[in-house]
């Protein structure tokens, strides 16, 4: 099916075994369709379809999230998240299918904001119970907000949209390829904005956020929009809650703004212990967090500003940890010019390589090529989206390698200059060893210079570049000390 064709959806349509019921909802990523299947089961609860919005959908982050989406679902379990029922790849039909909830989000509450203080601190605790189960899944949501929260009709909160989730045991494929925070607004945490996405204590500070609007009526960072905005957050603290509205009682101010503190290691430690205290009131210690009536002075901001000025040049420890667990090889393929010769000759390299490392994950990488400036196509002459098609390419590349899926990624690099898109990935993420292919000797690239030649010259890890079969390789070890790169 076409990405033109998926985006001409009609009930009575059947994709893989299930029948398009009713279209319920159209986002900016993707169609949310009630569906049955074909050939029933026998007390099955209602399915939903979620299907990409492809097309001329020029936003790669919406594809990677789709794929994130589909690599996590299938891995929760519990009452606390929608039971998983199929998905279909990129190479055929992308699609999700998942048990559907009835009713409608917590979003719908917060028109009526602010509630009685009884209704947030059950929804709160309901919800931080949900994140503890998730957390406990290696899973953190990184997303939370009014409209991925549901309940169920006995009560419990089901955490819904996991395309910009991170899951421990697998590649967290928006922090390798997307350098901007990645979430909803006013939700981000503030570690969120320095890029760090493995603390699961992200969750608590949106969930502080979600317990302070629906309390006052109004956002504690409002709406920002840029990343200056966002970054305000890691200096400028928010009104207290009871100065906005003096219902809220001490110890419930004293949960949200411990919630609500820049550095992770002073709210809760896990979601238990936040569901805890919004369950046991008379547990909860007060600090000068209880009282406060105003925002803090300009002293104390301007401090807290140097500060954030100095996190700019921080390492990113989420990477360091991720990549930690194993070297990355980084395999990248021409997908535009291939060859079948020399996509052979890559995989064999490959193969090889990865023999030698049982431990590693291989990282295909292509690059589609951008205008410097004007306006870039984004569908083929058949009306499939460019991003989507590569994708699927190198799926194809990988698959005679068999390599499981939580050892292999794929990547769709967008950039006016490959050899240095390849190089930034490599060096983004902690790449240990690229792999390239070279077309040979000719008088325009002895001239201009190749792709490959490129990376060998400015990657800083180890390059193999393969030749075709038949062909040597030319391994070239990474830059000594004091070579000025």
């Amino acid at each position: 099916m076409k990405d033109a064709e998926m985006q001409r959806l009609e009930a009575g349509m059947e994709i893989d075994g299930f029948r398009l019921e009713q279209r319920l909802h159209k986002g900016g990523m993707a169609f949310l369709w009630a569906v049955s299947r074909v050939a029933p089961v026998p007390g099955e609860a209602p399915l939903l379809m979620k299907i990409p919005i492809l097309g001329d959908n020029d936003d790669p982050t919406a594809i990677v999230g789709f794929e994130v989406e589909q690599m996590i679902m299938p891995k929760l379990a519990g009452i606390h998240v929608p039971h998983f029922i199929a998905s279909g790849d990129f190479t055929g039909h992308p699609y999700i299918v998942m048990e559907r909830i009835a009713g409608e989000s917590l979003r719908a509450r917060f028109d009526h904001a602010p509630l009685a203080v009884d209704e947030v601190v059950a929804i709160g605790a309901r919800v931080a119970s949900a994140l503890h189960d998730l957390h406990r899944q290696h899973v953190i949501h990184l997303d939370i907000k009014p409209s991925n929260i549901m309940f169920r009709a006995s009560g419990e909160a089901i955490l819904i949209d996991y395309g910009l989730s991170r899951h421990d045991k697998l590649p967290d494929l928006l922090a390798e390829e997307f350098r901007l925070p990645m979430g909803t607004g006013p939700y981000i945490s503030p570690e969120q904005v320095l890029h760090i996405r493995n603390d699961p204590r992200s969750d608590l500070f949106a969930l502080g956020v979600l317990l302070y609007h629906l309390l006052t009526g109004e956002r504690p960072h409002g709406h920002p929009n840029s990343v200056r905005g966002l970054r305000r957050r890691l200096y400028r603290d928010p009104v207290p809650p009871r100065a906005i509205n003096p219902r809220v009682p001490p110890w419930l101010q004293e949960i949200i703004l411990r919630c609500l503190e820049v550095d992770p290691s002073a709210r809760h430690d896990t979601a238990a212990q936040l569901a805890f205290e919004l369950q046991n009131p008379d547990q909860v210690k007060l600090t000068s967090r209880a009282a406060k009536q105003a925002r803090d002075g300009l002293l104390t901001v301007a401090r807290r500003w140097f500060h954030a000025v100095g996190m700019e040049s921080a390492p990113m420890q989420s990477a360091e940890q991720q990549l930690a667990r194993a070297p990355i090889i980084a395999v990248a393929i021409d997908i535009t010019h291939g060859s079948e010769e020399l996509a052979e000759s890559l995989r064999v390299a490959a193969r090889r390589i990865l023999q030698t490392a049982p431990g590693a994950r291989l990282a295909c990488v292509t690059v589609k090529r951008t205008s410097r400036i004007g306006m870039d196509d984004h569908v083929d002459r058949q009306g499939r989206n460019i991003h989507v098609k590569h994708l699927v390419s190198l799926k194809h590349w990988a698959r005679p390698l068999g390599i499981p899926p939580e050892k292999i990624t794929f990547h769709v690099l967008e950039a006016p200059d490959p050899a240095g898109a390849i190089v930034d990935y490599a060096r983004l993420n902690d790449v240990d060893h690229i792999v390239i292919g070279s077309r040979g000797a000719s008088a325009l690239r002895r001239y201009l210079g190749s792709v490959s030649s490129q990376v060998v010259a400015e990657a800083d890890c180890t390059v193999t570049v393969v030749k075709g079969a038949g062909a040597r390789e030319e391994a070239a070890p990474p830059p000594q000390a004091g070579t000025g790169r």
